[in-house]
Protein backbone atom coordinates (compact mmCIF):
# COMPACT_ATOMS: atom_id res chain seq x y z
CA UNK A 1 0.00 0.00 0.00
CA UNK A 2 3.08 2.33 1.12
CA UNK A 3 6.05 2.40 -0.48
CA UNK A 4 8.85 5.00 0.42
CA UNK A 5 11.99 5.05 -0.86
CA UNK A 6 14.74 7.49 0.48
CA UNK A 7 12.29 10.17 1.18
CA UNK A 8 13.65 13.75 1.82
CA UNK A 9 12.10 16.81 2.82
CA UNK A 10 13.44 20.07 3.36
CA UNK A 11 11.29 23.14 3.86
CA UNK A 12 13.22 26.66 2.91
CA UNK A 13 12.19 29.99 5.48
CA UNK A 14 14.06 32.73 3.90
CA UNK A 15 17.87 31.95 3.62
CA UNK A 16 17.39 28.83 6.26
CA UNK A 17 17.07 25.29 5.33
CA UNK A 18 15.32 22.52 7.90
CA UNK A 19 15.33 18.80 6.66
CA UNK A 20 12.83 17.02 8.12
CA UNK A 21 13.12 14.02 6.48
CA UNK A 22 16.57 12.56 5.39
CA UNK A 23 16.48 9.32 3.15
CA UNK A 24 13.25 7.83 5.19
CA UNK A 25 12.50 4.10 3.86
CA UNK A 26 8.80 2.75 4.58
CA UNK A 27 7.14 -0.44 3.73
CA UNK A 28 3.66 -0.78 4.60
CA UNK A 29 1.08 -3.41 3.39
CA UNK A 30 -2.28 -3.65 2.76
CA UNK A 31 -4.68 -3.89 5.73
CA UNK A 32 -2.30 -3.59 8.29
CA UNK A 33 -2.33 -1.32 11.59
CA UNK A 34 1.00 0.63 12.34
CA UNK A 35 1.48 3.32 14.29
CA UNK A 36 4.79 5.56 13.76
CA UNK A 37 6.76 6.89 16.74
CA UNK A 38 8.78 9.65 17.77
CA UNK A 39 9.91 12.65 19.57
CA UNK A 40 9.01 16.68 18.41
CA UNK A 41 10.77 17.00 15.65
CA UNK A 42 11.67 13.42 14.52
CA UNK A 43 9.58 14.34 11.08
CA UNK A 44 6.49 11.37 12.06
CA UNK A 45 3.98 14.85 11.71
CA UNK A 46 5.90 15.52 8.12
CA UNK A 47 5.60 12.40 6.82
CA UNK A 48 1.84 11.70 7.55
CA UNK A 49 1.17 14.96 6.09
CA UNK A 50 2.75 13.35 2.30
CA UNK A 51 0.85 10.33 3.04
CA UNK A 52 -2.22 12.20 2.93
CA UNK A 53 -1.29 14.61 -0.07
CA UNK A 54 -1.16 17.39 1.69
CA UNK A 55 2.91 18.23 1.07
CA UNK A 56 5.18 17.16 -1.57
CA UNK A 57 8.69 15.12 -1.16
CA UNK A 58 11.65 17.02 -1.97
CA UNK A 59 13.22 14.24 -3.43
CA UNK A 60 13.44 10.35 -3.30
CA UNK A 61 9.66 8.15 -3.68
CA UNK A 62 6.57 8.15 -2.57
CA UNK A 63 4.17 5.57 -3.98
CA UNK A 64 0.84 5.02 -2.46
CA UNK A 65 -1.81 2.48 -3.51
CA UNK A 66 0.52 2.59 -6.80
CA UNK A 67 0.06 6.44 -7.28
CA UNK A 68 3.27 8.28 -7.25
CA UNK A 69 3.26 11.52 -5.04
CA UNK A 70 5.71 13.04 -5.96
CA UNK A 71 5.12 13.49 -9.63
CA UNK A 72 1.02 13.70 -9.01
CA UNK A 73 -0.97 16.70 -10.73
CA UNK A 74 -2.42 19.11 -9.27
CA UNK A 75 -6.14 17.53 -10.26
CA UNK A 76 -4.83 13.89 -9.59
CA UNK A 77 -3.66 14.87 -6.36
CA UNK A 78 -7.31 16.40 -5.65
CA UNK A 79 -8.62 13.14 -6.73
CA UNK A 80 -6.25 11.14 -4.53
CA UNK A 81 -7.05 13.13 -1.31
CA UNK A 82 -11.13 12.51 -1.66
CA UNK A 83 -11.15 9.09 -2.54
CA UNK A 84 -7.85 6.98 -1.84
CA UNK A 85 -6.80 8.67 1.98
CA UNK A 86 -9.46 9.64 5.00
CA UNK A 87 -7.94 11.71 7.60
CA UNK A 88 -8.55 11.82 11.62
CA UNK A 89 -7.00 15.11 13.27
CA UNK A 90 -6.05 15.12 16.95
CA UNK A 91 -8.14 18.21 17.66
CA UNK A 92 -11.75 17.64 16.56
CA UNK A 93 -12.31 21.10 15.23
CA UNK A 94 -10.72 19.91 11.96
CA UNK A 95 -12.96 17.12 11.34
CA UNK A 96 -16.44 18.00 12.44
CA UNK A 97 -18.59 21.49 12.10
CA UNK A 98 -20.60 21.98 15.46
CA UNK A 99 -23.69 23.56 14.30
CA UNK A 100 -24.39 20.16 12.20
CA UNK A 101 -25.59 16.65 14.03
CA UNK A 102 -23.60 13.51 13.53
CA UNK A 103 -25.17 12.07 11.01
CA UNK A 104 -24.89 15.44 8.80
CA UNK A 105 -21.01 15.98 9.41
CA UNK A 106 -20.69 11.88 7.69
CA UNK A 107 -23.04 12.75 4.63
CA UNK A 108 -21.19 15.98 4.50
CA UNK A 109 -17.67 14.45 2.32
CA UNK A 110 -20.35 12.81 -0.13
CA UNK A 111 -22.48 15.99 -0.39
CA UNK A 112 -19.10 17.36 -1.87
CA UNK A 113 -18.70 14.60 -4.32
CA UNK A 114 -22.23 15.18 -5.34
CA UNK A 115 -23.61 12.45 -3.45
CA UNK A 116 -26.48 12.23 -0.86
CA UNK A 117 -26.03 8.42 0.72
CA UNK A 118 -27.98 8.82 4.32
CA UNK A 119 -28.10 5.26 4.76
CA UNK A 120 -24.29 5.12 4.24
CA UNK A 121 -23.97 7.80 6.92
CA UNK A 122 -25.93 6.02 9.00
CA UNK A 123 -24.03 2.71 8.37
CA UNK A 124 -21.02 4.54 8.87
CA UNK A 125 -22.52 5.85 12.62
CA UNK A 126 -23.32 2.40 13.21
CA UNK A 127 -19.66 0.55 12.40
CA UNK A 128 -18.51 3.33 15.15
CA UNK A 129 -20.90 2.38 17.82
CA UNK A 130 -22.86 5.58 17.44
CA UNK A 131 -26.31 4.93 15.87
CA UNK A 132 -28.03 5.71 18.69
CA UNK A 133 -26.38 9.38 18.56
CA UNK A 134 -26.80 10.23 14.84
CA UNK A 135 -28.72 12.79 15.40
CA UNK A 136 -27.44 14.70 18.05
CA UNK A 137 -24.75 17.91 17.90
CA UNK A 138 -21.29 18.02 18.79
CA UNK A 139 -21.90 19.75 22.22
CA UNK A 140 -24.48 16.76 23.49
CA UNK A 141 -21.56 14.30 22.53
CA UNK A 142 -18.46 13.51 24.62
CA UNK A 143 -14.47 13.65 23.19
CA UNK A 144 -14.62 10.16 22.69
CA UNK A 145 -17.43 10.31 20.82
CA UNK A 146 -16.45 13.15 18.56
CA UNK A 147 -13.71 11.11 17.76
CA UNK A 148 -15.84 8.34 16.53
CA UNK A 149 -17.47 10.61 14.47
CA UNK A 150 -14.67 11.71 13.03
CA UNK A 151 -13.51 8.08 12.43
CA UNK A 152 -16.85 7.77 10.43
CA UNK A 153 -16.05 11.32 8.35
CA UNK A 154 -12.89 9.02 7.33
CA UNK A 155 -14.62 6.41 5.56
CA UNK A 156 -17.70 8.20 4.35
CA UNK A 157 -16.00 8.04 0.63
CA UNK A 158 -14.36 4.35 1.45
CA UNK A 159 -10.74 5.50 1.33
CA UNK A 160 -8.36 2.51 1.10
CA UNK A 161 -6.16 4.25 3.22
CA UNK A 162 -6.80 6.03 6.90
CA UNK A 163 -4.19 8.10 8.46
CA UNK A 164 -4.30 9.26 12.09
CA UNK A 165 -2.36 12.16 13.82
CA UNK A 166 -2.70 11.43 17.56
CA UNK A 167 -6.02 10.50 17.33
CA UNK A 168 -6.12 9.43 21.07
CA UNK A 169 -4.47 12.83 22.40
CA UNK A 170 -7.36 14.33 23.65
CA UNK A 171 -9.29 11.16 25.48
CA UNK A 172 -8.83 9.20 28.71
CA UNK A 173 -6.76 5.64 28.57
CA UNK A 174 -10.14 3.72 28.56
CA UNK A 175 -11.91 6.04 25.37
CA UNK A 176 -8.01 5.50 23.88
CA UNK A 177 -7.84 1.75 24.22
CA UNK A 178 -11.67 1.95 22.50
CA UNK A 179 -10.58 3.64 19.61
CA UNK A 180 -7.77 2.02 19.03
CA UNK A 181 -9.46 -1.42 19.18
CA UNK A 182 -11.59 0.20 16.52
CA UNK A 183 -9.27 1.01 14.36
CA UNK A 184 -8.51 -2.84 14.54
CA UNK A 185 -11.78 -3.73 13.70
CA UNK A 186 -12.38 -1.78 10.74
CA UNK A 187 -9.21 -2.52 8.99
CA UNK A 188 -10.17 -6.47 9.59
CA UNK A 189 -13.68 -6.24 8.29
CA UNK A 190 -13.07 -3.52 5.49
CA UNK A 191 -9.39 -4.24 4.56
CA UNK A 192 -8.33 -0.71 5.29
CA UNK A 193 -4.80 0.19 5.74
CA UNK A 194 -4.20 2.33 8.88
CA UNK A 195 -1.10 4.56 9.91
CA UNK A 196 -1.52 6.07 12.88
CA UNK A 197 1.23 9.06 14.24
CA UNK A 198 1.17 9.19 18.16
CA UNK A 199 4.03 10.06 20.76
CA UNK A 200 3.15 6.88 23.17
CA UNK A 201 5.12 4.02 22.11
CA UNK A 202 2.44 1.57 24.72
CA UNK A 203 0.60 1.31 21.13
CA UNK A 204 2.16 -1.93 20.63
CA UNK A 205 0.06 -3.50 22.73
CA UNK A 206 -3.08 -2.70 20.13
CA UNK A 207 -1.06 -2.59 16.70
CA UNK A 208 0.64 -5.16 14.44
CA UNK A 209 3.70 -3.21 13.63
CA UNK A 210 5.45 0.26 15.49
CA UNK A 211 8.04 1.98 13.15
CA UNK A 212 10.03 4.50 15.61
CA UNK A 213 11.26 7.72 13.41
CA UNK A 214 14.41 9.42 14.54
CA UNK A 215 16.28 12.63 12.95
CA UNK A 216 13.95 11.91 9.79
CA UNK A 217 14.69 8.46 9.38
CA UNK A 218 13.43 5.11 10.24
CA UNK A 219 15.03 3.83 13.36
CA UNK A 220 13.63 0.64 14.66
CA UNK A 221 10.42 -1.23 14.46
CA UNK A 222 8.12 -3.72 16.86
CA UNK A 223 6.39 -6.32 14.84
CA UNK A 224 3.90 -8.35 16.27
CA UNK A 225 4.83 -12.40 16.34
CA UNK A 226 2.49 -13.86 14.77
CA UNK A 227 0.18 -16.16 16.57
CA UNK A 228 -2.36 -19.05 16.10
CA UNK A 229 -5.05 -16.48 17.85
CA UNK A 230 -7.19 -14.16 15.56
CA UNK A 231 -5.88 -10.75 15.50
CA UNK A 232 -9.24 -9.70 17.74
CA UNK A 233 -8.74 -12.24 20.52
CA UNK A 234 -6.93 -10.79 23.97
CA UNK A 235 -7.24 -7.28 22.74
CA UNK A 236 -6.34 -5.82 25.87
CA UNK A 237 -6.68 -8.35 28.05
CA UNK A 238 -3.59 -9.50 29.13
CA UNK A 239 -0.73 -6.48 28.35
CA UNK A 240 2.22 -8.51 29.51
CA UNK A 241 1.72 -11.07 26.62
CA UNK A 242 0.93 -8.52 24.22
CA UNK A 243 4.04 -6.44 24.84
CA UNK A 244 6.29 -10.30 24.87
CA UNK A 245 4.35 -10.54 21.56
CA UNK A 246 6.23 -8.32 19.66
CA UNK A 247 9.83 -8.91 18.23
CA UNK A 248 11.99 -5.39 17.99
CA UNK A 249 14.42 -5.19 14.80
CA UNK A 250 16.26 -2.08 13.49
CA UNK A 251 15.92 -0.84 10.17
CA UNK A 252 18.84 -1.09 7.70
CA UNK A 253 19.14 1.81 5.36
CA UNK A 254 20.03 1.42 1.36
CA UNK A 255 24.19 2.17 2.53
CA UNK A 256 23.94 -0.15 4.91
CA UNK A 257 23.45 2.09 8.29
CA UNK A 258 21.63 0.95 11.62
CA UNK A 259 20.64 3.11 14.02
CA UNK A 260 20.77 1.43 17.32
CA UNK A 261 17.72 1.78 19.82
CA UNK A 262 19.10 4.34 22.44
CA UNK A 263 18.43 2.28 25.19
CA UNK A 264 20.79 -0.83 23.86
CA UNK A 265 23.33 1.76 23.88
CA UNK A 266 22.50 2.87 27.05
CA UNK A 267 22.77 -0.77 28.61
CA UNK A 268 26.15 -1.23 27.83
CA UNK A 269 27.70 2.10 28.52
CA UNK A 270 27.95 2.97 25.18
CA UNK A 271 26.37 6.40 24.79
CA UNK A 272 29.36 8.29 26.18
CA UNK A 273 31.04 7.52 23.08
CA UNK A 274 30.13 8.03 19.73
CA UNK A 275 32.28 4.51 18.80
CA UNK A 276 31.30 1.06 19.32
CA UNK A 277 33.42 -2.10 18.97
CA UNK A 278 31.88 -4.53 16.20
CA UNK A 279 32.58 -8.35 16.13
CA UNK A 280 31.38 -11.18 13.93
CA UNK A 281 30.94 -13.83 16.50
CA UNK A 282 29.20 -17.44 15.17
CA UNK A 283 27.42 -15.87 12.86
CA UNK A 284 26.28 -12.75 14.91
CA UNK A 285 27.47 -9.02 14.51
CA UNK A 286 27.91 -8.14 18.17
CA UNK A 287 28.32 -4.45 19.63
CA UNK A 288 30.42 -3.72 22.52
CA UNK A 289 30.98 -0.79 24.10
CA UNK A 290 34.80 0.90 23.15
CA UNK A 291 37.46 -0.19 25.60
CA UNK A 292 39.10 1.93 27.85
CA UNK A 293 42.56 3.50 26.93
Amino acid sequence: MIHCDNLVKIYKIADLEVVALQGLDLQVQAGEVMAIIGNSGSGKSTLLNMLGGLDRPSAGRLIVDGQDLLNMSEKDLIRYKRETVGFVWQNNARNLIPYLSALQNVELPMLLQGKRRRERARELLEAVGLGHRQHNRLHQLSGGEQQRVAIAIALANRPRLLLADEPTGSVDTNMANQILDLFRHLSHTLGLTVVIVTHDPLLAKKVDRVVAIRDGKTSSELVRRKTGASAEEGVGEDAASEEDSHVEYAVLDQAGRVQIPAGFLESIGARQSNKVQVTLEEGKIVLLPPKSR
